[in-house]
């Protein structure tokens, strides 16, 4: 994955993950909206089918405890 492309889909999904917990979902809600919304992000970037931009996603292993380290 191009690195600038990267930094948008962690930015995307933090941005989402953020939006789900201040909306009082869990961290599991959160994660799952968050990698659904950068899996959506990514699909649109690079032309890619929905679930093979949801198995990169993954594969960048982000999760919400991260939020407070960017």
């Amino acid at each position: 994955m191009d690195p600038a492309i990267k930094d948008m889909v962690e930015e995307c999904y933090f941005e989402t993950v953020l939006e789900a917990l201040n909306a009082g979902h869990s961290n599991l809600v959160a994660h799952k909206e968050g990698v659904t919304g950068a899996a959506m992000l990514l699909s649109s970037l690079n032309n890619m089918e929905d679930e093979e931009a949801k198995s990169a996603v993954v594969a960048l292993n982000l999760r919400p405890a991260q939020l407070s380290e960017k």
